[in-house]
């Protein structure tokens, strides 16, 4: 049964993709309407690819473009050469307007895509992998960071007392030394703390509302959107959560860690001390963590877009070790551990689907 049913859903998924910027180009075509609505009309697979696609789409709606110098003349060029070609090699002529709340624009898309469309809409689907490429990546650096990192970069900084900091890609980190206490705010990503020690003069690491203070030790956090992680590779750490009902606190020696949700949520664990920050090595390990969380792990590496079509896949769990020299390549291994699909729509956008 699986066999007859992946295909589809990947054919699916393709046409609505297509259908996406077909629509948008030209949303008065009658024609193109009518074919649409018989497209989504045809199966349940047609429907449930186009709502992941609306999914996608307000998800990119609220980005901040990137990428822009090679896009835009990109769309440009394909723009040009539709109107050379003529409208009968640009899209199919048949579509349905009608008002649907949560569609695109107030449009329902409707349509239907045969062998012959599906090669002439070659182009159009080009158009939705480079016009997907405005997407920003979900993480911006702070603009008040002192030291960041940009794609697949990693950096360390000795700071004026000899301690340490190893950022991970796409991270940022704002330092404020004062004669009482020596204080980092992680703005954004992933950093590794070695810490010299000086008991007069408390090391802190802020979190957005988490506290983590040291005496001497190394240890990583990473800041993540719906909480962060800290793990202790030597030493000790206690990481205080004071704006959380009841104030969370937890203390971590060498080998523990702990995942806290900014609603104050504690998970502990152990790791061994060879596995922290990891990403030093440019390795990304993952024990039964949801498919989503190791993406996003991923995410600095890549220079453009990733999107998980499917909240259920990105829940997931995933364990293994992966290849961040290789981004791509440790894309697909994690979505094959699920059998799910990786599709590369345009150098900077890379779709991630239950196959």
């Amino acid at each position: 049964m699986t066999e007859n049913i992946d295909p589809v859903r990947k054919r699916a998924s393709k046409e609505a993709t297509d259908w996406l910027i077909v629509l948008n180009d030209d949303p008065e075509d009658a024609g193109r309407r009518r074919a649409f609505e018989a497209w989504l009309e045809k199966s349940p697979a047609n429907a449930a690819a186009w709502e992941a696609m609306q999914q996608a789409s307000k998800a990119m709606d609220k980005a901040r473009p990137v990428h822009a110098e090679r896009w835009r003349p990109a769309l440009a060029a394909f723009r040009a050469k539709a109107k050379t070609d003529g409208a009968d090699t640009a899209a199919p002529s048949n579509i349905v307007r009608t008002r649907h709340a949560g569609s695109l624009n107030g449009w329902r898309i409707a349509g239907r895509i045969d062998r012959r469309q599906a090669i002439r809409f070659g182009g159009v689907a080009a158009l939705a992998c480079v016009m997907a490429a405005i997407v920003a990546p979900g993480l911006l650096l702070d603009l008040r960071a002192d030291y960041a990192t940009g794609t697949a970069e990693t950096r360390t900084v000795r700071l004026s007392d000899d301690s340490a900091v190893t950022l991970a890609p796409q991270s940022a980190i704002a330092v404020a030394y004062t004669p009482g206490e020596r204080r980092i705010r992680l703005l954004a990503g992933a950093a590794f703390f070695e810490v010299a020690p000086n008991a007069e003069r408390p090391f802190k690491v802020a979190v957005k509302t988490l506290d983590v203070a040291v005496l001497g030790t190394g240890f990583g956090v990473r800041r993540g959107d719906d909480g962060a992680d800290i793990a202790v590779e030597h030493g000790a750490v206690r990481v205080g959560h004071a704006s959380a009902v009841p104030p969370a606190a937890e203390t971590l020696t060498a080998g523990e860690a702990v995942r806290v949700s900014w609603a104050g949520r504690a998970e502990r664990r152990t790791v061994p001390a060879d596995q922290i920050a990891a990403w030093r090595r440019d390795e990304l390990i993952a024990r039964d963590a949801p498919l989503g969380r190791v993406v996003d792990r991923l995410r600095p590496y890549y220079a453009g877009r990733i999107v998980i079509m499917d909240g259920a896949l990105a829940a997931r769990p995933v364990t293994g070790v992966y290849d961040l020299d290789d981004p791509v390549s440790a894309l697909r291994a994690i979505a094959r551990a699920q059998n799910a699909a990786v599709r590369p729509v345009t150098p900077w956008l890379i779709v991630v689907s239950a196959s």
